[in-house]
């Protein structure tokens, strides 16, 4: 199934295109549509399609600069332009840019099956090359492959000093400097430990990661990636950063067995601190156990202020095993707590009572450091009574741990997420009040609340669960449900009056969100 958005300022258009095709009963799927190239670049962003097809003339942002934009920071999407100038000077910018086809108005639904066609086959064709596994293979065997690797991972693990970095880049053709950097770290992972499709992600992501700008990379390991990220200044230095990452995830999601958790470290302004940048990186990615999902963490996300979660030094290895647990490990330790006992027949109550003192004291220590204090927030694990009463049986003990164990991770992520609270509030606050404004998009929200679209996007789907263009969907429909329960308005003013620039696309959205056409709906009240 290859995804499809359309972009054209005339809704006889996009109604056409959207009506013709026969999507349930074809390869395609439609995506949405925009009405010009500045909107639908923001949706574009969030939605990742597979296809595009745009008009070439469109108010703010035309065809042309949309799809430039597009192959820039999306360069797998394939772009179909229409346009009803035949006019050599724009296929010729057109074909500059790397579009598929060129459709001249008018066409045929069949023209634009067959355009579709020609682009899913090219998509086909590029995944069969890319998901080649002895590409990789034969990239990393060539010598200077391999130069270049050991080169890159002796600057991030300073196993260089700057001179010889300055010599050898010069000489191996690797543009290093910048004013400041960033290391990712990307694991790559098969769910179902199939080495296959592990490989293949892997071999696309290799074959990718030579097209991006300011960034080196290399394979550290067979599924570990390393991207060394530059940038003019700080803001340009996270946005690129955070389109990376998102690139690694849709690139490695398109093969629905693999995931892919990656870690961004902290911000350097020397080549000699990328080591700290990539130590960074990979005390994260090493000392997490996270759920089978795929996620992008930034230092910065789980430091705290008045804390350094990622560099506290404790003896006690529960305490480091608590800072990155995820709750299916609530069951690992629970399990690894009775094993111990059942190997002890007989002393149940000291071994029970010494493993809960144990984990009590690593909760405490947890909370110490991430600011709290386990006296205000949970005084009665620390009372005699409570160990006792927990130590009466084995069940009692398995229902204390997994309560202990649960609470402590809770109170983690509310410290480590809450940092974005605040943005969270703000952003759904401004989408409650905007939503009707069809000029409300990820990039509008974004700059409301001072981050990047890469970096605000992440953000937004890792804390609320769904991403901001079916949150805002969601907003829509639920207040366009709400005027036909409570007013006698037309369909149409509905549609605009909750920001849909067309009716016919608000009449498709509503009845695949709810099952039903608005008129239907309307009927059922």
């Amino acid at each position: 199934m290859y995804s499809v958005f359309i972009v054209d300022d005339e809704p006889i258009v996009l109604e056409g295109i959207r009506t013709t095709i026969d999507w349930e009963n074809s390869n395609f799927s439609f995506a949405g549509e925009a009405s010009d190239g500045e909107i639908a670049l923001s949706m574009i962003q969030e939605i990742k399609p597979d296809i595009l097809i745009t008009d070439i003339k469109m108010p703010f942002m035309d065809g042309l600069a949309l799809s430039a934009a597009i192959k820039k920071i999306q360069p797998w999407i394939k772009i179909i332009i229409l346009s009803g100038h035949d006019e050599f000077d724009y296929a010729k910018k057109a074909i500059s840019i790397g579009i598929e086809d060129y459709l001249l108005k008018p066409f045929t639904s069949k023209e634009i099956i067959l355009s579709l066609q020609k682009a899913a086959e090219r998509i086909d064709r590029e995944r069969n090359q890319l998901s080649d596994i002895n590409r990789m293979k034969e990239e990393l065997k060539s010598s200077e492959k391999i130069v270049q690797r050991d080169f890159l991972s002796a600057v991030v693990h300073g196993e260089i000093d700057v001179a010889s970095v300055m010599q050898k880049s010069a000489e191996y053709k690797i543009d290093l400097f910048s004013r400041y950097y960033k290391v990712l770290i990307s694991k790559i992972e098969s769910s179902t430990q199939n080495q296959q499709n592990q490989q293949m992600a892997c071999s696309l992501v290799n074959s990718y990661s030579s097209s991006w700008e300011q960034t080196n990379c290399f394979f550290e390991h067979n599924n570990r990636l390393i991207c060394i990220c530059k940038g003019s200044n700080q803001n340009e230095l996270e946005d690129n950063t955070y389109h990376i990452a998102e690139t690694i995830e849709h690139i490695v999601t398109q093969n629905d067995d693999c995931n892919v958790i990656t870690t961004i470290g902290k911000t350097v302004e020397h080549l000699s601190s990328l080591p700290e940048s990539y130590e960074d990186a990979k005390q994260i990615i090493e000392m997490s156990n996270p759920d089978i999902h795929t996620r992008i963490i930034s230092s910065d996300d789980i430091k705290t202020e008045g804390s350094n979660l990622l560099f506290l030094k404790e003896n006690d290895p529960m305490v480091e095993r608590l800072k990155y647990a995820s709750k299916n490990d609530i069951s690992i330790i629970i399990e690894e707590s009775m094993k111990l006992i059942n190997n002890n027949p007989g002393q149940f109550q000291f071994v029970a009572s010494y493993l809960l003192g144990d984990l009590i004291f690593a909760v405490s220590k947890l909370i110490e450091n991430l600011g709290g204090n386990i006296q205000n927030v949970k005084p009665e694990i620390l009372t005699r009574s409570y160990i006792d009463s927990a130590i009466q049986n084995s069940e009692t003990f398995s229902e204390t741990l997994k309560s202990i164990l649960t609470f402590s991770l809770e109170y983690r992520d509310s410290k480590i997420t809450g940092k974005y609270q605040d943005v969270i509030l703000k952003a759904k606050k401004y989408i409650d009040e905007h939503y009707a404004d069809q000029n409300t998009t990820l990039t509008t929200v974004a700059d409301v609340v001072c981050l990047s679209p890469n970096h605000f996007s992440t953000i937004f789907s890792q804390e609320c669960k769904t991403t901001f263009i079916e949150y805002l969907t969601d907003i829509r429909i639920e207040n366009a449900k709400r005027l036909l329960k409570e007013t006698d308005m037309k369909g149409y003013d509905i549609a605009y009056e909750c920001g849909f620039s067309d009716p016919h696309y608000f009449s498709y959205i509503f009845k695949k969100n709810t099952g039903l056409s608005p008129r239907e709906y309307k009927g059922n009240l």
